[in-house]
């Protein structure tokens, strides 16, 4: 090949090397020069050509680094065997690849490969190639050639693997996993086998057809000696005996492990499945979803006999006993984890031994109630019991908490526990406002008392304590919420920005004020608050959810725009560069992450997030260009005039959703992004576990992007209704609008009202009855901006109605004038959520109407705007149409300013005053209890602590932490978002009074 003896493509290395290293340095304009030069020696040089491509690529200049491409592509498949080579190629496959062409450099190796049949460098790079592409079936064949060819392990295991993966991803048949099956033994046969990782595809591929008798004899047979570590070999062994259902040999498996490594709870939980002939355990472990682990295992004993129930569980409670008595010396938590699991066991059976097991519960917490994970080790076993025992145990836990400890550490875990304990069983909720108000003074004089220990700690270090103030800016919360005393709210804010002051590293307090302050309006400190997370790679997608949501509903749009911008840039390029991770798991021989990082790219795609954020880019476009139809129309041309969203609207149905969340970092009152119980009223408050609150997500997420997919393309419809039906009115009084147009728009009508729940006919029933109020507006729910969405279309499906004209007119007027009327003077922090509404209400149907109006305007006007025309138009006769468009503009124009007149005197207040507020609701009542008792608490440490107590890193952080700049902040954030909305409405109020000026003439 031409890539031996020194030369690069043909070219000899050191004229290449100089290009390389001003390419790897990003100094490109010298690597073009360079390759200038070599050009004029080598200009028909496909490799040369190559590296051209890739400098221009990199220089941003994408289309002439395609039609280099080309050009080496074409003298590459010229009949010259010495221009063909791996080198040349690949450089081809990096930019094909990075210009979303990786078909042409798949062409480029399998025209190679059809030259040079028996090069396994060649054929290596096309199996790359099918490696990102994802062409599985490609990849088995293209492996098999090349196993045939050098018959190697590795190349025979990528076949096998790419079998795996058809079955797995494709869901093709399994009769292939017999063809993978045949070809291993055959090479077993001939060549046996000579790594672990080989062996572990064989075993699996086995399990995979359910052969599990045929794996068992694999893995006692020779090969089962690849194995080295006998722990892991007997995990692979006890689960294939439990598959096969031979459960007496797989407790004896899991014994040996257990006597081997007694802290392996899984192993354990294994144990119990197999000594009760339950196979249920396996879907804990069968399930692939880390971000939402399932915590209780559904238990059967409907098959066993009392007698067999309690000589088995018998058997078990000796087990566990002797692994406490050989590792009675050791912090281990597993021997005792697993005495409980046999009393839940046990009461799950029906034996009522809820004493038992409440006695187990509280020696797990005497000996180790001290440690942050023990709330999170006893949650499924709490779940078990009802509400009364749960009680009864929290109050055993407050008489044994050791409270007279010499160690400080281990009364302040223990006091943290029983809090958690607290929260994870509703407890929390059950008490009087005045015994939770004493618990967060207590809890704060316990922070300050133990901040000393943290004094010669690392600030990346966790500090001992700081879960108190998670515990008491939750308890503040909850008091706010039963109270709607807004002190308590102030409080949990200075509460936590104490915290960050003294160590900026606590995540949990960081998302807890993101929270609150996107609650109260405050939302350029929450999305701060957010980006302090340092939220990178796939947190980008599980962490995300926190802050969205909050983002889509608000008037922020720069920030916005960036956050979406930044989550699609990561989803795109993983999806885009994981294939490198697959190929690299191929060539390291890492089987097994071949299959995981297939899978975990295919549940990315399946996000629900993914589908949401791209549509919702969409959305913001078609929002920020809407007050100019010229430049909402270049947006809509861009979106393929909504067609693409139509048909992800049509396939969402079929649909595998994923939900990457993780929820279980939300704060209590909010455990999922589209709930939150402060909005609500205490009274109606029933504590449920997250995960329940998360079960009936998936239909209603799934509904709302097939809705929101459907307004682009309405939103196009509606102006090319409007751009005709005008002028038609004014010409022959018709009925407005492209027959095909209208027919089209009122077909996605109908597709978006089944989103809601409704009919078309029942849908307009529902809008005009709450427009003539013979219904109230409460009847729209929670997706009230949808209903006016589908009003805004309907009335442009039908614009020669002046009816519908008026019913759209009045239900602005009504769900715009009514959320003003409720917020009355009422500042920020206890109407955002109204706020939100009206910027939704806005920045979207508004904004779509103002669209439709424009439309018809400029369809009026004559195209050239002469002086003669528009005189003579001004003694045309008033169509009833025009009558009503001119009746809609002036409504809008009066509502709007009712919105910015609102915003207006909110903004108009003074800060100084605004801030004054804000710190008088902190001020407390020295006898009188009630809010500031805790930040009486911290301020009153803040004055006596001496730098030689706390250290000097902590002294200056209390020193520098002011409650007046925390307050300034919050309202400065405040104002910020109102001048935001502020901004969006004057600017609507501009376009209105342009149009009402052009309708003038009509």
């Amino acid at each position: 090949m031409a890539s031996k003896f020194g030369l690069a493509g043909g070219i000899p290395e050191r004229r290449v090397r100089p290009i390389w290293d001003a390419i790897d340095s990003r100094q490109f304009k010298n690597a073009l020069k360079l390759l200038t030069s070599l050009l004029s020696k080598y200009p028909k040089s496909p490799y040369a050509l190559a590296l051209k491509a890739l400098i221009h690529e990199r220089m941003g200049k994408p289309d002439e680094a395609l039609t280099v491409c080309l050009d080496a592509k074409e003298l590459l498949y010229k009949d010259d065997s010495s221009l063909m080579d791996d080198l040349t190629l690949s450089t081809l496959q990096i930019v094909f690849q990075r210009l979303d062409h990786l078909d042409l450099a798949t062409g480029c190796y399998a025209h190679a490969c059809g030259r040079f049949p028996n090069n396994l460098e060649l054929m290596m790079g096309l199996f790359n190639c099918y490696v990102r592409e994802y062409s599985f079936v490609k990849q088995q064949q293209t492996a098999i050639k090349m196993y045939k060819l050098a018959g190697e392990e590795r190349f025979l295991l990528w076949a096998v693997c790419s079998i795996q993966l058809q079955v797995l991803c494709d869901k093709s048949g399994e009769k292939l996993l017999l063809l993978a099956e045949g070809l291993l033994k055959k090479h077993i046969a001939s060549h046996s086998m000579h790594e672990p990782e080989a062996l572990m595809v064989y075993i699996s591929l086995l399990e995979q057809q359910s052969k599990y008798n045929d794996a068992l004899q694999v893995l006692s047979g020779n090969l089962g000696s690849l194995l080295v570590i006998e722990v892991d070999k007997l995990r692979i062994q006890g689960r294939l005996l439990a598959r096969a259902r031979d459960y007496s040999a797989a407790v004896d498996v899991y014994k040996k492990i257990l006597e081997l490594s007694p802290d392996d709870w899984e192993c354990f939980l294994q144990y119990l499945g197999c000594l009760f002939e339950d196979d249920s355990v396996w879907k804990l472990f069968d399930d692939t979803d880390q971000i939402h682990p399932i915590k209780n295992i559904e238990c059967k004993f409907s098959h066993l006999t009392e007698e067999m129930f309690d000589s088995r569980i018998s058997s078990a409670s000796e087990l566990v006993q002797k692994l406490q008595r050989d590792t009675e010396n050791s912090n281990l938590r597993g021997p005792h984890l697993a005495a409980i699991e046999i009393e839940k066991r046990k009461f799950l059976y029906g034996k009522k031994n809820e004493s038992e097991l409440l006695k187990s519960l509280l020696q797990y917490f005497l000996k180790f109630g001290h440690l942050a994970c023990y709330a999170s080790d006893v949650e499924a076993f709490l779940q078990v019991l009802p509400p009364h025992k749960k009680a009864e145990f929290v109050g055993m836990l407050v008489k044994n908490a050791d409270s007279v400890s010499e160690s400080a550490t281990v009364v302040l875990g223990q006091t943290t526990t029983i809090l958690k304990v607290q929260e994870l069983t509703g407890n929390i909720f059950e008490l009087p406002l005045g015994e939770i108000e004493a618990s967060t003074v207590k809890l704060a004089k316990l922070y300050c008392q133990n901040l000393p220990l943290s004094k010669d700690l690392d600030p990346q270090e966790s500090m001992f304590g700081e879960e108190l103030l998670s515990l008491i800016s939750n308890m503040l919360v909850q008091l706010f919420w039963r109270t709607r005393d807004f002190c308590y709210l102030a409080e949990a804010i200075m509460v936590l920005e104490f915290g960050l002051s003294i160590r900026g590293h606590v995540w949990q307090y960081k998302i807890l004020l993101l929270h609150i302050y996107s609650y109260i309006g405050a939302l350029p400190l929450a999305f701060q608050r957010y980006k302090a997370l340092d939220v990178k790679n796939i947190l980008t997608e599980t962490v995300s959810h926190h802050i969205l949501r909050q983002m889509l509903e608000s008037p922020m749009w720069v920030d916005l725009s960036n956050l979406l911008q930044d989550y699609l840039k990561f989803m795109d390029d993983h999806l885009k560069e994981s294939a490198d991770l697959t190929f690299l798991a191929y060539r390291h021989r890492n089987y097994s992450k071949v299959i995981e990082f297939v899978l975990f790219k295919q549940r990315l795609q399946q996000s629900n997030q993914y589908e949401a954020v791209r549509v919702e880019a969409s959305l913001l476009q078609l929002k920020q260009s809407a007050d100019s139809i010229e430049e909402e129309e270049r947006v809509l041309e861009n979106l393929k005039s909504g067609v693409q969203l139509v048909e992800l609207s049509n396939e969402m149905g079929s649909r595998t959703l994923r939900f990457n969340e993780d929820m279980e970092t939300r704060p209590w009152w909010t455990p999922c992004p589209e709930k939150n119980y402060l909005l609500g009223s205490f009274e109606d408050f029933s504590y449920c576990p997250k995960e329940n609150v998360n079960k009936d997500r998936e239909e209603n997420v799934r509904r709302a992007i097939q809705r929101k997919s459907l307004v682009p393309r309405m939103i196009y419809l509606s102006i090319q209704c409007s751009a005709t039906a005008l002028k038609e009115s004014l010409e022959t009084n018709g009925s407005g609008g492209d027959i095909k147009t209208c027919v089209e728009l009122k077909s996605l009508l109908e597709e978006y009202t089944k989103t809601l729940g409704s009919s078309l006919s029942d849908a307009v029933d529902m809008i005009t009855e709450i427009s003539q109020g013979a219904r109230p507006s409460e009847s729209l729910g929670s997706d009230l901006v949808d209903w006016l969405n589908f009003a805004v279309f309907w009335n442009a499906w039908s614009l020669s109605s002046q009816e519908h004209w008026h019913v759209l007119n009045l239900l602005f007027e009504k769900l715009i004038l009514d959320r003003i009327k409720s917020m009355g003077s009422s500042d920020m922090s206890s109407c955002y959520s109204d706020v939100q509404v009206l910027v939704q209400i806005i920045t979207e149907p508004l904004a779509w109407h103002g669209l439709v109006i424009q439309a018809c305007t400029r369809s009026s006007l004559p195209s050239g705007k002469k002086k003669k025309k528009a005189q003579h138009s001004d003694h045309l006769p008033s169509s009833p149409m025009s009558q009503a468009i001119k009746d809609s503009i002036h409504s809008l124009c009066s509502t709007v300013q009712e919105v910015s007149n609102w915003l207006l005197n909110q903004i108009n207040n003074p800060e100084d005053d605004q801030v004054e507020k804000f710190l008088s609701t902190l001020k407390r009542n020295e006898d009188a209890g009630g809010p500031g008792q805790v930040l009486g608490v911290l301020e009153s440490f803040i004055t006596s602590s001496e730098e030689s107590e706390v250290g000097s890193r902590i002294f200056e952080a209390l020193k520098t932490w002011s409650k007046e700049d925390s307050a300034r902040k919050t309202v400065m954030a405040q104002q910020s978002v109102l001048r935001e909305f502020l901004q969006i409405c004057e600017s609507k109020k501009k376009l209105l009074e342009k149009l009402k000026q052009q309708m003038s003439h009509v």
